[in-house]
């Protein structure tokens, strides 16, 4: 006779990976034999998951989550929400937060949500929000935080002495960060209002997506832009599928990075991406990601493959501001190189301006972007990591006198663009920091956080996403795109202007398409 199963209480880092063994087709059956669990329990946690995640990822310590074995909540939830969501907010800016400001803070939350009874924020209460969401640390003094030199100083002794433990190679190191980008502003009397830009006195509504750069080190291994829009698929994208895009594109109702889809972006994304790269150069497949402490940044806990090979490791607040890469000028040069481009691009297609910027459409931006991306040199990444690994150059043998794009060369472009030849040296620079200090996450108010604790959404965007979704698609089949592939052949050998790179580059998309023809008809 089978004795009676003993009681197993999984803790919550358990049902992180149960999630993740789930999404990888673990079947429920075989995850309660290992576990020691019911496959009710199995199903139940497959139910919760983005609950769990979500609590695992505002959590600020391992080893605490593989200890917790409950998500116990609060007596007063919307002000735990109101108070996670203030206090993630002030950590990802780097300001400092002591157990005074975060009482005090509370208090206001309490009583701006509307909540009976009295509240007293103790250090009783303090204690528990932190065990509560894992938070290890809140700085005892008021103490500034942003620009602290001493800690760039630990901390960058500290990663120097991890990544020696850990045997990693700048090839194995990696750094993400996001930034708001407004693709359709142009240089001429611009000005930016919340996440619109005007030009030429006329508001372009809300041209404005969320870019991720991300590249290891070396800067030999960009990944694809990682962009979030607002619609699931835009009305320009037609019938191009999303997987073909030259970037990964995401989509959220804000257009903000979100920390669902930094996650998938992590898994499905980045760790494959990784894996692949150190296998074509003979490594191990093992690496770290640096990141800041954005909101949106799910916890290490979270991002961490299934071997454990390759995860996230947190800048401090007080450090990011100063040393992270992609702040020393990555973000800024892709920036550069995508504004000078559409300049560029304008002056190929010979438009007055205006009729340039209203045929602009997402999908030509993230082709411009991802070129712009494409453009930022191995040399400038390399350079933006050399206050955290000052031997990268030594070991890279790397050339830091390759110069970017620069803003000489981009008003000599302005100077040939009609309309912009006298755009002053002043304005162009305003123009290229236009979205320099645009967060990649959405910066909520105090009332804007009293409404999502209290449950309270804007719906305006789902019906524009819903009347984007009716737009049939259009099937362009082999034999239609050979004709005009044809057509296109024949135009430009009657043109004595084209050169012969352009037409090699149609011919070999000729033979493609006439490839696929024929393994279609055969299949047939």
């Amino acid at each position: 006779m089978s004795g009676k199963r003993k009681r197993v209480v999984l803790t919550i880092k358990d049902k992180l990976d149960i999630i993740k063994k789930l999404e990888d087709g673990g079947s429920s059956k075989q995850l309660a034999v290992i576990y020691g669990i019911g496959e009710t329990t199995v199903r139940d946690i497959r139910k919760n998951k983005e609950k769990i995640i979500t609590y695992a990822s505002s959590s600020d310590s391992t080893s605490l989550l593989a200890k917790r074995k409950s998500m116990k909540p609060s007596m007063y939830e919307e002000l735990d929400r109101a108070m996670l969501e203030w206090f993630n907010q002030q950590r990802a800016k780097g300001n400092p937060v002591s157990g005074p400001i975060c009482a005090k803070r509370a208090e206001f939350f309490f009583y701006a949500l509307g909540m009976d009874g009295d509240f007293n924020p103790s250090a009783g209460w303090l204690t528990r929000f932190k065990q509560r969401h894992s938070i290890r640390e809140i700085n005892i003094r008021n103490e500034r935080l942003n620009g602290d030199e001493a800690a760039v100083e630990d901390f960058c002794h500290n990663f120097r002495d991890f990544i020696e433990r850990e045997n990693l190679q700048p090839e194995q190191i990696y750094n993400a960060d996001e930034t708001g980008l407004f693709w359709k502003c142009l240089p001429s009397r611009t000005a930016v209002i919340k996440g619109k830009c005007t030009v030429f006195g006329h508001k372009a509504v809300e041209e404005r997506v969320t870019i991720m750069c991300c590249a290891n080190a070396t800067g030999l291994h960009k990944l694809k832009l990682c962009v979030v829009g607002k619609a699931r698929k835009p009305c320009s994208f037609k019938s191009a599928d999303t997987s073909n895009l030259p970037v990964s594109y995401f989509s959220q109702k804000g257009a903000w990075m979100d920390l669902s889809i930094f996650r998938q972006w992590f898994d499905k994304i980045f760790v494959p991406q990784v894996r692949e790269h150190l296998r074509s150069r003979g490594l191990q497949e093992k690496a770290v990601l640096l990141l800041n402490n954005s909101p949106t940044h799910p916890n290490e806990n979270v991002l961490r493959s299934d071997d454990g090979q390759i995860f996230a490791k947190y800048l401090p607040p007080n450090v990011a501001s100063l040393i992270q890469p992609s702040d020393q000028g990555v973000i800024a040069t892709m920036k550069t190189n995508y504004r000078a481009g559409l300049l560029q691009s304008n002056l190929e297609e010979g438009n007055d301006l205006k009729s340039f910027w209203k045929k602009l459409t997402l999908l030509d931006a993230l082709y411009e972007v991802a070129m712009a991306w494409n453009l930022v040199k191995p040399v400038t990444i390399s350079r933006a990591w050399k206050k955290i690994l000052p031997s990268i150059e030594e070991k890279e043998g790397l050339d830091f006198d390759e110069e970017d794009i620069s803003l000489a060369t981009v008003a000599t472009i302005l100077q040939h663009t009609k309309g912009l030849e006298n755009v002053t040296t002043e304005n162009i620079e305003k123009w290229l920091e236009v979205d320099s200090t645009e967060p990649g996450y959405e910066v909520l108010t105090d009332s804007e956080i009293i409404r999502r604790a209290q449950g309270q959404t804007e719906e305006s965007s789902e019906n524009e996403e819903e009347a984007i979704e009716l737009i049939p698609e259009k099937h362009i089949n082999h034999a239609a795109a050979l004709q005009w592939t044809e057509s296109l052949l024949d135009y430009l050998e009657q043109q004595g202007d084209i050169i012969l790179p352009d037409k090699l580059v149609i011919r070999k998309l000729r033979a493609t398409i006439r490839n696929k023809q024929k393994m279609t008809n055969s299949s047939q």
